[in-house]
């Protein structure tokens, strides 16, 4: 398409004389087309887990999304002065991401005008998921669940995934199982846990453990420790 046309609603080429001041006629008949979009409002709702996994995958750095909050469940502890910091929330955010319980999903939902509530739990169940659906909906914003593909962490070594239907269920006990055996076949190997936010995150940005004494030395939970 040269300078001296331009395009309808479908795409077909419009002749359009030079200096005449016409335009194409999706711009005269839809000009919201052509206005510059802002940033849809987000929350992600989930257990300080793969809710924040999906945001460094796909919102940290993107334009196209405004992330408002964090949605927590209530059981983590200190959430009420929780941030995720900009440090890790990218440039985008240069006051960091606030984290909230559960219990104001709704009132942050309206007071933000949200768009797009994103779940991002790792183990619900139909009736739970059904629940947050729910509320989200009759609040006024509409629901989204990120699929693998926009997800994914690409690598370029074999990957063992160990994943489970709920908390709890033994992923650690089998992760140790499956370390000792590659162990004992002269397998190199590392061992990586999706971040969780018991602790201050600024200070969980890499964490290195290779003794036991490691695990005391970062102050880790009962949970994070596989006991």
């Amino acid at each position: 398409m040269d300078k001296n046309s331009a395009s309808d609603y479908y795409g077909r080429a419009l002749p359009c004389r030079r200096g005449s001041g016409f335009i194409g006629l999706d711009q005269a008949l839809f000009p919201w087309l052509h206005r510059p979009q802002d940033p849809r409002r987000v929350v992600i709702i989930g257990a300080g887990g793969r809710d924040i996994h999906n945001f460094n995958i796909f919102f940290r750095d993107n334009p196209e999304y405004h992330v408002v909050a964090f949605i927590h469940v209530s059981q983590i502890p200190g959430l009420k002065s929780r941030r995720y910091p900009s440090e890790l929330a990218g440039s985008l955010y240069p006051e960091g991401i606030p984290i909230y319980t559960e219990k104001d999903l709704e009132k942050i939902i309206r007071e933000n005008k949200v768009d797009e509530a994103v779940i991002s739990y790792s183990d619900l169940s139909y009736k739970e998921l059904g629940n947050i659906i729910s509320r989200v909906i009759a609040s006024g914003s509409s629901v989204r669940i990120l699929g693998p593909d926009e997800t994914f962490i690409r690598s370029i070594r074999p990957v063992i995934a160990v994943t489970a239907v709920k908390t709890g269920s033994g992923k650690s006990s089998l992760s140790r199982k499956i370390s000792e055996h590659l162990k004992r076949r002269g397998v190199r190997f590392v061992v990586v846990r999706h971040p969780m936010v018991y602790k201050d995150p600024g200070r969980m940005i890499v964490q290195y453990f290779e003794k036991t004494e490691d695990l005391d030395k970062e102050d880790l939970t009962i949970e994070e420790r596989g006991v």
